[in-house]
């Protein structure tokens, strides 16, 4: 299985990037991991926006893709829910699990349609870079806790 980040929006910030990279290259121990950014709509209508952008978004899947999608309005999980869901897809013999973070507005309808899943980091409304990281870390988490090794503590 194959874990893919996909995130709408700009290059991360230098502060950001050396955080994502590390936990990239951690998650990478556990499974074959890439990002892919996916530019902002230059639109103005927040609706048109966020038709743009799934538009984008729905090339870069596969139909076989598992998505699961960040939204504040998701279901919670802690870490070990995340581990949990994680296994569940391995277990499935998923192919490819594409974590996705949305643009400014969110995404559209479409998208929130195509999610196998969707899942609120917290009631917050972060910005999308430190989403970034946030989620580099739980996902590195999530294998730790699936690999029953140290880094999470109960």
């Amino acid at each position: 299985m194959k874990i893919s980040i996909c995130s709408v929006g700009k290059a991360n910030e230098s502060y950001i990037k050396d955080g994502v990279d590390q936990f990239t290259k951690r998650i990478g121990h556990y499974y074959p991991i890439d990002w892919s950014l996916i530019t902002p709509s230059k639109l103005t209508d927040p609706v048109q926006i966020k038709k743009a952008e799934a538009e984008s978004i729905i090339k870069a899947l596969s139909k076989t893709d598992i998505l699961i999608l960040l939204d504040e309005k998701g279901t919670m999980l802690d870490s070990p829910g995340l581990a949990k869901l994680i296994q569940q897809k391995a277990n499935q013999s998923a192919q490819r699990i594409v974590f996705l973070i949305g643009g400014a507005y969110g995404v559209d309808k479409s998208i929130k349609e195509r999610a196998n899943f969707t899942w609120s980091l917290s009631e917050l409304v972060f910005p999308h870079m430190l989403v970034r990281l946030i989620l580099a870390e739980q996902i590195y988490r999530a294998c730790s806790i699936l690999a029953n090794e140290k880094y999470h503590h109960e």
